[in-house]
C-alpha cells in the first residue's frame, strides 16, 4: 500500500433512545464507507467490555468505525454525511487517528494495515481481530477470562473495549497503552496470555486472526 494512507477509527457513545438508528445504519453504512472516495478498507463496528467475548459483554450504546484511506481524502470523510449522521445521534465521540507499526495476519482475507511502517517511543494502540470457527466458541470463551482480567490489571494500559462485526464469531479488541514496552510485557511477559497463546495453537480455534500496533498520531475528543 501506498504511504500516503492514515488509520481513522471512530467511536461514538449515542444519545438516550438512539440504539434503533444504530442498529439500522451498521447495516446501511457498511456499504457506504466502504465506497467512500479514498478509502482502502473499512469495517463498521460493535463494541463492548471484552471480558468474556459472548453477546453479554455487548455494549448498545457505543459504536465506531475504522477505515484506513488516503490522508487527501480524511478532512472529506469526517465533514461527510455519514459521520455527521452518527455524531449528530451521539453524545460523544471519539476519533483516533494511527499509523501503523507492525501488523500480522488476516481481515477479511488481506491485511489493510500493512502500509507505511513507523516506530514510536510514545503511546501505542493495538487492534487484535479474529474469526472463530463455530464449532470453537464454547471452548474459546472458556479461555477468554484470565486473559481479560490480566489485560484490565495490567500496568501502562490506558483503555480497552471489545470490537466486533457480530455478536458471535467475530471478536477482537481496541487497546491503548502509555508505551509499546508496557504492551510487549502483556503480550509476551504474562502468564495468562501466553497460555491462550499455548491453546490457541493446540485447539486452532481461528479461521483468520490479525494482530496489528499503532503509533498514535491524533486524537480527537
Amino acid at each position: 500500500m501506498s504511504n500516503d494512507l492514515v488509520t481513522v477509527i471512530y467511536f461514538w457513545k449515542l444519545k438516550q433512545h438512539k440504539v434503533g438508528f444504530a442498529l439500522l445504519h451498521m447495516a446501511l453504512d457498511r456499504r457506504v464507507v466502504r465506497k467512500f472516495s479514498g478509502v482502502r478498507f473499512a469495517k463498521m463496528l460493535g463494541t463492548g467490555k471484552g471480558e468474556t467475548f459472548t453477546p453479554r459483554d455487548a455494549d448498545a450504546n457505543r459504536w465506531g468505525a475504522l477505515a484506513v484511506i488516503e490522508q487527501s481524502q480524511l478532512e472529506s470523510l469526517d465533514a461527510s454525511s455519514l459521520i455527521k449522521r452518527w455524531r449528530k445521534n451521539s453524545a460523544d465521540e471519539v476519533r483516533y487517528l494511527l499509523d501503523p507499526i507492525s501488523s500480522h495476519g488476516l481481515w477479511a482475507k488481506t491485511n489493510p494495515f500493512a502500509y507505511s511502517a513507523v516506530q514510536t517511543d510514545g503511546e501505542v494502540i493495538a487492534i487484535t481481530r479474529a474469526r472463530i470457527k463455530w464449532f470453537q466458541n464454547l471452548r474459546f470463551w472458556r479461555a477468554v477470562p484470565p486473559v481479560t482480567q490480566s489485560l484490565h490489571s495490567s500496568p501502562g494500559l490506558i483503555n480497552t473495549i471489545g470490537i466486533g462485526e457480530a455478536p458471535i464469531g467475530l471478536q477482537g479488541t481496541f487497546s491503548h497503552w502509555q508505551t509499546g514496552a508496557a504492551l510487549r510485557n502483556f503480550a509476551y511477559k504474562g502468564a495468562a496470555h501466553q497460555e491462550a497463546i499455548a491453546a490457541t495453537e493446540r485447539h486452532n480455534w481461528y479461521a483468520e486472526e490479525l494482530f496489528a500496533r499503532f503509533a498514535v498520531r491524533d486524537i480527537r475528543g
